[in-house]
C-alpha cells in the first residue's frame, strides 16, 4: 500500500467518525492557534515600533534632563541636577550646527493634562501641549497628513498657530476640514494650520495622536511664568551613529560646565533606542508565547493519542482481515501513523487561520496603525510541530495494531 493509498484510508476512516475528528482537529487547532497567534502578535507589534522609527536613523538623539523619577537608589538619596534650560539648549544647537552641520530642533514640554476646545466640543484633559521649533517633525519623524508645518514667520514673530494629532482631530472635526479653524486651550486661542498623520503609541514617549505643537516662543509665553524644561533633539546626515553622540555628549558638558571625571548632568537617548529595547524584550515574548503553544498542543496529543487507541479497538477486526489479505506489520503501522498526522494537518491549518487573524487583531489593538503581518517562519515552525504531534500520538496506536495477532483480531466482536 503506497502513501497516497494510506492517505486516502485515513480520509475515509476520519469520514466514517466525523464528529469525534472534527473534536479531535479543534484540540489540535486551538493549540496551535495559541502558538501563531501569540507569535503573529509579536512579530506585528515589533514591525510597528520599527517602522515608527525607521524614518529617524541611528545618528538622531535627545538631550533631556537626568531622570529624577527615582531619587533614591539603595536608600541612598540621588544627586538632583538643574534642569537644561533655554540658554544651554540655544547653545548647544548653533555650536552643534557650527561644528557638525547637523540638524538640530529644540523643543519643550507646555502643558501634560491641557483641554482642548472647539466651539461647543472639547477634548478630554489629557492633550499634551509641546513648543517647538521648524526641524522638529522632520526630526522626530511626524509627518503632515493635511495642511502645513511651521515655517520662519510663524515662529519669528511668536504667532498662535498649532499643529494636531490625529486623535484631536477626529475628536473636534469629525467631518469638517480643521485647516484655519480656531481652538481654544490654556486661556489662549490658536489657528490651526496642520495636522499629524496618525502615528499611535508605538511611536515613543507621549502618544503623538494627543499632541498639539505650537512655536516654541509662542509656548514660552504661555507658559507665562514657570520654568520650562527643553529637550534638544539633534542629527547628522552621514555621521557615524556612536562617534555622533559622542561628539554631543562633549559639547553638552562643555555648556554644562559638567567636571571632568563626574557624571554627565543630563541623559542622551537614542532615537532607536525604544525599538532595540522592545526587540529584546519581543525575544524572551516569542520563547513564552512558543513554550504555552507547546503546553497546549502537548494536551492535544495525549487526547489525540487516546482517539487513536479508541480507534484501534473499535476496528480489532478490520486489522484482522487486512493481515489475513497479506498487510505486513509495516504497513498496518504506517496507515495509523499517516491517520493521525492527516488529523493533526486538518487541525494545523484551522489554527494557522485562525492565529493569523487573532495575532493580527492583538497587535493592531495594542499598537494601532499595526500593519497585517503573515508569520511564514511561524507557520512553518507550526506545521511542522503539528506533524511532530501527529507522529509521537500515532507511533503507539500503530504500534499496537500491527503487533494484533491476526486470528484473534478476525475473531474480534
Amino acid at each position: 500500500m503506497n502513501i497516497k493509498e494510506n492517505v486516502d484510508e485515513g480520509l475515509r476512516s476520519i469520514q466514517s467518525n466525523l464528529l469525534r475528528t472534527v473534536l479531535t482537529a479543534m484540540i489540535i487547532a486551538i493549540g496551535i492557534t495559541s502558538l501563531v497567534g501569540i507569535l503573529t502578535a509579536i512579530e506585528g507589534m515589533q514591525n510597528s515600533v520599527n517602522s515608527s522609527f525607521a524614518d529617524l536613523g541611528a545618528n538622531t538623539f535627545t538631550v533631556q534632563d537626568k531622570d529624577a523619577n527615582n531619587r533614591r537608589n539603595g536608600g541612598r538619596r540621588k544627586r538632583i541636577y538643574p534642569v537644561i534650560n533655554y540658554q544651554q539648549a540655544g547653545d548647544f544647537a548653533n555650536k552643534f550646527r557650527s561644528e557638525f552641520g547637523g540638524t538640530v530642533s529644540l523643543s519643550a514640554n507646555i502643558g501634560g493634562a491641557v483641554q482642548v476646545n472647539y466651539q461647543s466640543k472639547k477634548t478630554n484633559p489629557n492633550i499634551n501641549v509641546i513648543g517647538a521649533d521648524e526641524p522638529f517633525l522632520s526630526i522626530k519623524g511626524y509627518k503632515i497628513g493635511l495642511g502645513r508645518n511651521m515655517n520662519k514667520s510663524d515662529l519669528e514673530n511668536s504667532l498662535n498657530v498649532a499643529i494636531l494629532g490625529q486623535e484631536i482631530t477626529n475628536k473636534l472635526f469629525p467631518q469638517i476640514d480643521p485647516i484655519n479653524k480656531e481652538i481654544t486651550f490654556m486661556g489662549a486661542r490658536y489657528k490651526v494650520i496642520g495636522v499629524l498623520q496618525k502615528k499611535g503609541s508605538m511611536g515613543g514617549g507621549t502618544d503623538a495622536d494627543r499632541l498639539v505643537i505650537i512655536p516654541l516662543a509662542n509656548g514660552r509665553g504661555l507658559a507665562a511664568n514657570r520654568a520650562l524644561t527643553y529637550n534638544i533633539t539633534a542629527s547628522a546626515a552621514g555621521a557615524n551613529g556612536e562617534e555622533i553622540i559622542e561628539a554631543g555628549r562633549g559639547l553638552m558638558r562643555r555648556i554644562r560646565g559638567d567636571a571632568l571625571g563626574k557624571e554627565d548632568s543630563f541623559e542622551i537617548e537614542r532615537a532607536d533606542a525604544m525599538a532595540k529595547n522592545f526587540e529584546d524584550i519581543s525575544g524572551y515574548l516569542r520563547i513564552g508565547g512558543f513554550g504555552i503553544g507547546i503546553i497546549t498542543l502537548l494536551g492535544a496529543s495525549i487526547a489525540l493519542m487516546n482517539i487513536m487507541l479508541v480507534s484501534v479497538t473499535e476496528r480489532t477486526r478490520e486489522i484482522g482481515i487486512r493481515k489475513s489479505l497479506g498487510a505486513t506489520p509495516s504497513v498496518i503501522r504506517f496507515q495509523f501513523l499517516i491517520e493521525a498526522i492527516v488529523v493533526c494537518i486538518i487541525g494545523g491549518i484551522a489554527g494557522l487561520f485562525l492565529g493569523i487573524i487573532i495575532g493580527n487583531v492583538i497587535s493592531n489593538i495594542i499598537s494601532s496603525g499595526a500593519t497585517f503581518v503573515v508569520p511564514w517562519l511561524w507557520m512553518g515552525m507550526g506545521m511542522s510541530v503539528c506533524i511532530a504531534v501527529g507522529v509521537l500520538s500515532g507511533i503507539y496506536p500503530a504500534i499496537k495494531a500491527s503487533r494484533l495477532d491476526p486470528i484473534e483480531a478476525l475473531r474480534y466482536e
